[in-house]
């Protein structure tokens, strides 16, 4: 029987979680498995695989999510989006996924497919994510449902207190537990955390890292987010830029070990990685901040 994340979390003072995306192609789908069949070595409290923009990955999605928890037996958490689908595609996705025994959910607003000139919501698509949370939390409590946080605000968001009150909405309608966006600064990640605190958000925030192995590729994902990649990670990225990638490398190891020691002796209730389908830098990531 799959787990229940909010179960683990109810056992566990800290977890160490692993997201990774669809591939497109057969040959990246079985590399795919096999990255993770490594990452089954590293004892993870789950998997989690995105959703693309629109639904646009929505059967290779809900495909991967039932093979990892048939071959490695981890509960592994589904992203599901709102934007793209009518409300009977929605409740069609969220019945498939009870009989296909996924009970972890993260629940997302969703972006509009950037490809597609002229795309058009369906007429009874919903808004916002805390309706979609509603309508997961009206299939009684089969569902352990997440959502995202964004220690900065939300790219869309005018300030951080309207984030913090939309942060709310969705642990009120039925959030369980925050995973937040990928940051560089922990000052970003503690005061997000006393800013919800403070309204009564009490519920685990996990705080999302991503390991930095190409600083080009960084710049153009921060900037499609709305992360902020501090002056610091330009200092120290920026000069490697066009080298070897060994050097990036070995430094997105060494900043990402720095950052998760001082969240985790700061409180943080784990560490949920955005792998980005790689093994190797998470591997000695965890080996160094767990020896």
């Amino acid at each position: 029987m799959i787990r229940k994340i909010t179960d683990i979390l109810k056992e566990k003072d800290r977890t160490y979680s692993f997201e990774f995306f669809p591939p497109k192609t057969p040959k990246g789908r079985e590399k795919l498995t096999e990255v993770a069949s490594a990452f089954v070595d590293l004892e993870p409290d789950w998997f989690s695989v995105t959703y693309g923009a629109g639904g646009s990955t929505r059967e290779a999605t809900m495909d991967i999510v039932c093979d990892f928890q048939k071959r490695f037996e981890v509960p592994t958490m589904h992203h599901f989006t709102c934007v793209g689908h009518s409300k009977a595609e929605l409740e069609t996705m969220i019945n498939k996924m009870k009989e296909n025994n996924i009970c972890n959910i993260l629940a997302l607003k969703g972006d509009i497919p950037q490809s597609e000139d002229g795309w058009k919501s369906a007429a009874d698509a919903l808004e916002y994510c805390y309706q979609l949370i509603e309508l997961i939390r009206a299939h009684d409590s089969f569902f352990s449902i997440g959502v995202a946080g964004f220690p900065e605000g939300h790219i869309d968001c005018p300030d951080q207190e309207m984030d913090s009150k939309y942060l709310k909405i969705k642990i009120d309608a039925g959030g369980e537990f925050v995973m937040t966006q990928l940051f560089f600064d922990n000052k970003d990640y503690f005061e997000y955390v006393a800013r919800m605190r403070k309204i009564g958000v009490k519920v685990r925030i996990i705080p999302g890292i991503l390991p930095i192995i190409n600083y080009q590729k960084l710049l153009k994902f921060c900037a499609t987010c709305g992360a902020n990649i501090p002056q610091r990670v330009h200092d120290i990225f920026k000069p490697l830029d066009g080298d070897e990638e060994e050097a990036t490398y070995s430094a997105g190891v060494k900043f990402a070990v720095e950052q998760c020691s001082e969240l985790l002796e700061g409180g943080a209730p784990g560490l949920h990685f955005y792998t980005l389908n790689k093994l190797d830098p998470t591997r000695e990531i965890l080996d160094k901040i767990k020896c």
